[in-house]
């Protein structure tokens, strides 16, 4: 088995053990569509199911039975499986019902016998997914496969845990109490004044140039500031005997 299908495993039974109470060996209810499936992907179930779920304690129930024994030679090898498994009594020996039936009334509202079904049918797996603190088993072709818990388990753990650990209605009307006479109602404080975003810096930013609207007049100015602030060419003075001797050259 892969990593990480280990770890998921892992992860949902202890989700049950700390949620809901389940202990190894826990105990695997098999009906006969499952075994049915597995005769049909040539996967034993007996050495299968200890790998992927670690200690088990492989059940089933009169009623599946009688249910596969009734089908004839269709569940012929559904049914020889099923026998090799523990049988589980329940309340129907007497006049005994269908599998999926028989699951539901030992399931009951709230899974207190802590089973884990194992069934293919769709019927059955849709009942489960509502009864909180039920893990669901199916065979995917020829590997099984626990499926995470519903949203019903889900809600009702989390609905546990904050009734163990969390505080009640009348501890947070105590404390809200004590927090209006100690700091004072929330609806007397004054609002906070929001804080809009500022616009940038003026010292950082650079100085706009000023363009200038050139009129006639102010032609000749601007004319003479330009020729002002232009860089003066250097001139060379050469020496008189220099220029002499460059005179008499020529």
């Amino acid at each position: 088995m892969k990593i990480s299908r280990h770890k998921k495993v892992n992860k949902y039974l202890n989700f049950y053990c700390n949620n809901f109470g389940f202990r190894k060996p826990f105990q695997v209810l098999i009906d006969g569509t499952f075994c049915y499936v597995a005769l049909k992907n040539k996967l034993n179930i007996q050495e299968q199911l200890p790998k992927y779920l670690g200690e088990v304690k492989l059940l089933t129930t009169p009623c599946v039975i009688v249910e596969t024994e009734l089908l004839g030679k269709a569940a012929f090898g559904a049914m020889m499986i099923v026998k090799q498994f523990s049988v589980h009594c329940c309340q129907h020996t007497a006049k005994p019902i269908s599998g999926s039936e028989c699951f539901k009334s030992m399931l009951g509202e709230n899974n207190s016998s802590r089973y884990v079904i194992a069934t293919q049918d769709r019927e059955l797996q849709d009942f489960v997914r509502n009864v909180p603190g039920t893990p669901l088993l199916y065979l995917h072709q020829h590997t099984p496969h626990l499926e995470e818990p519903s949203v019903v388990t889900t809600r009702t753990a989390s609905e546990k845990a904050n009734s163990q650990f969390g505080i009640s209605r009348f501890d947070d009307a105590k404390i809200s109490s004590l927090k209006s006479a100690a700091f004072g109602d929330k609806s007397e404080e004054k609002p906070r004044k929001r804080k809009f975003k500022s616009g940038p810096n003026p010292l950082s930013c650079k100085k706009k140039k000023k363009k200038l609207a050139l009129s006639g007049s102010d032609t000749k100015t601007l004319d003479e500031q330009d020729q002002n602030t232009r860089k003066k060419r250097k001139r060379i003075k050469l020496p008189k005997h220099v220029k002499e001797c460059l005179i008499s050259n020529s």
